[in-house]
């Protein structure tokens, strides 16, 4: 707190003055224009340039800090449709900073990041395996653009988070396609407060002794069966999805009732697996882990 201002509002007028500035401001012009003491301010100035919100370049012998060209306030919620068509612009012109920049900026305007992963990367994979289907893109993009989408998420994945140890989460992606879901999935339920054990794409886990090499697993990772535990499998398959929910379900006896199977099925038809919650849409399987958290959890 610095004369009455958060971090959130420095952080907001350090972007409307920097903004307002074509050339960049000195750290004394800085500190002299949003009223926080000078060495108070350099300490800030450091801190969003590691965030990569601002950045530094030399003019002579003074230090200027300017901000990226897009840069810009956001208002959420009202603006996640907005950086949703901005963050697929960008994303298919190959721009990867102005997109990274696009999802800092949403951190740093106090986006929840559940809501950035619901709002805009999963429409955003969507559209790219829309795209690739349709024979509009190839391989190559196909790759470049989900591997710009993977960075994207782990940058949200990086905002500091406490994790509560009565909610565990497993998250398998039955298949490779399904791999950038099951990513998405992970960063979205670590950020509300889920230890989360993202196995990623399982594919070559299908064999007839999975459900032991799954019982060994959760026998490590839940020892103390404290809180409770959710196996979220995602797949555009049925046949995987069958596979894995049988595996789960077979060894759920040996952990009790706290253990619960949710399937995200991407097939676009409803799935025969058997399952306490089948969904075919991202957000509400995020939401349905929540409510069975706070059901048991209170």
């Amino acid at each position: 707190m610095t004369r009455g201002y958060s971090l959130d509002e420095i952080q907001q007028k350090l972007i409307d003055v920097l903004s307002d500035s074509k050339t960049g401001l000195s750290g004394v012009e800085i500190s002299e224009r949003l009223k926080v003491n000078r060495a108070t301010m350099a300490k800030y100035l450091n801190v969003f340039a590691a965030e990569g919100l601002i950045k530094q370049k030399s003019a002579g012998n003074i230090n200027l800090w300017f901000i990226e060209s897009g840069t810009e306030k956001l208002h959420f919620p009202d603006d996640y449709f907005h950086v949703k068509e901005k963050f697929l612009e960008y994303l298919t012109s190959g721009s990867q900073n102005q997109v990274y920049n696009l999802v800092r900026n949403c951190q740093h305007s106090g986006a929840s990041i559940s809501k950035i992963i619901s709002e805009i990367m999963i429409p955003a994979i969507d559209s790219i395996d829309d795209l690739y289907l349709q024979a509009k893109i190839g391989k190559s993009e196909s790759k470049l653009f989900r591997g710009i989408i993977s960075n994207s998420i782990q940058i949200l994945n990086m905002a500091p988070h406490d994790s509560n140890p009565k909610k565990n989460v497993i998250v398998i992606s039955a298949d490779s396609q399904s791999a950038p879901h099951s990513h998405a999935a992970s960063c979205a339920l670590g950020s509300l407060g889920w230890q989360v054990w993202a196995l990623g794409d399982m594919s070559d886990a299908i064999d007839v002794m999975y459900d032991l090499d799954l019982q060994k697993f959760l026998t490590r990772i839940w020892k103390q069966k404290q809180g409770i535990m959710v196996v979220l499998v995602i797949s555009a398959t049925d046949e995987r999805i069958k596979f894995f929910s049988e595996a789960v379900n077979s060894v759920r006896p040996k952990f009790g009732k706290n253990m619960h199977l949710a399937i995200y099925s991407r097939t676009g038809k409803k799935s025969s697996a058997k399952a306490e919650f089948v969904t075919g849409d991202f957000e509400n399987a995020i939401q349905w882990a929540e409510s069975v958290s706070s059901s048991a959890l209170g």
